[in-house]
């Protein structure tokens, strides 16, 4: 589940966005799907503690054996900015194996419309996939309605423009720039990524019905709900959108400010309750005390259980309750049939019953 993977390139993106392109040294593949997420775990803590922090993969897997992260600077964040200051050509980082629900599936066979929206850094899991999707899928068209502050915050600018112009009208994009520099460009929109803004564009397209495609949304929570608004509006069927909130939780963890949509459920009784862990061919025993979460826990006696965002977002703490009941402060990460398999996420998860077992991987 851990790697060391070697630097072999940067690309500076933006003045404050850097990709680094990561390589296992003896070249081999770390299987990812377009959209997922890689945990790089980092010593730039306090007495070079080590900092974990989930970042979308803006490669595909038609590139491998290499692997690409985005990093873009966060004010404040203790991990961004030392990656940003500090990680050189040459060097190894700490990675956990490619994670995350929030993916596609490339068909050579498909045909699909395929929307995707997103703002400033939740550009980067879109870009895996329009690229995936482009190489893979000659009959599958891509919307890219992408927001930022003006043309000199776009992610991956150069590239975007290219892949347009050599995808044969298969890929449209469409900027929404808040503040831009020089207004009444071509497909440039004017103002913030919100309901209105992205009815006005999808109302313009005309190559599939709006209730026919499938949307993928990236980005702050605010153009996400507004994103969901226009699409509830035009009737979109709920199964035919995905939604990526790491994005949001990432950068509010890096600057220690981490909040989301937590359950109003009953909180767990008061006491502590024991709960057995099956990992990697050990069981640990722990007993939880309340208002603890269960990977807090574990983390405390020293049991490297595998995390990320500590959000219940990206769901690399994943594990199978096989045995008493767990209450989950955030299940924005899990699916409605991983939630009816038993599926937890130990990083929110607090024991309602002594009898917990619970096993990941």
């Amino acid at each position: 589940m851990y790697h060391h993977l070697t630097v072999v390139a940067l690309t500076p993106e933006t003045p404050d966005a850097v990709t680094i392109h990561l390589e296992h040294p003896d070249g081999q593949v770390l299987p990812s799907q377009p959209g997922q997420f890689l945990t790089l775990i980092v010593p730039c803590g306090p007495d070079g503690r080590k900092e974990r922090r989930a970042y979308s993969l803006s490669s595909t897997p038609h590139e491998a054996p290499r692997l690409s992260v985005t990093v873009k600077r966060v004010t404040g964040g203790l991990v961004s900015n030392y990656l940003l200051d500090n990680v050189q050509v040459g060097q190894q980082l700490e990675v956990m194996a490619p994670l995350g629900n929030f993916s596609l599936v490339p068909h050579p066979q498909a045909a699909r419309s395929l929307v995707l929206v997103g703002a400033g850094s939740g550009i980067t899991p879109l870009m895996s996939i329009l690229k995936a999707v482009l190489k893979t899928e000659a009959n599958s068209r891509v919307l890219l309605v992408y927001g930022n502050r003006n043309e000199e915050s776009v992610i991956f600018q150069q590239q975007l423009n290219e892949l347009e112009g050599n995808s044969n009208g298969r890929l449209q994009i469409e900027h929404v720039y808040s503040q831009p520099l020089h207004p009444g460009g071509a497909h440039q929109h004017t103002g913030r990524l919100n309901r209105t803004a992205l009815l006005r564009i999808l109302e313009q397209r005309h190559d599939a019905p709006a209730t026919q495609a499938t949307y993928y949304l990236c980005g702050p929570d605010g153009m996400m709900a507004e994103a969901r608004a226009a699409l509830d509006l035009l009737g979109v069927p709920a199964n035919q959108i995905y939604r990526e909130s790491f994005v949001a939780a990432a950068e509010a963890a890096e600057t220690a400010a981490l909040h989301g949509d937590v359950s109003a459920a009953p909180a767990a009784p008061a006491g502590t309750r024991r709960v057995t862990i099956r990992y990697e061919g050990s069981e640990y025993v722990l007993d939880v005390p309340e208002k603890a979460t269960i990977l807090e826990t574990a983390l405390a006696q020293d049991i490297d259980l595998p995390y990320s965002c500590q959000a219940g977002l990206c769901t690399a703490c994943r594990g199978k309750c096989l045995s008493g009941k767990v209450h989950l402060d955030e299940r924005e990460g899990l699916s409605d049939a991983e939630m009816k398999q038993g599926y937890v996420l130990t990083c929110v998860g607090h024991p309602l019953t002594d009898d917990v077992v619970i096993e990941i991987g």
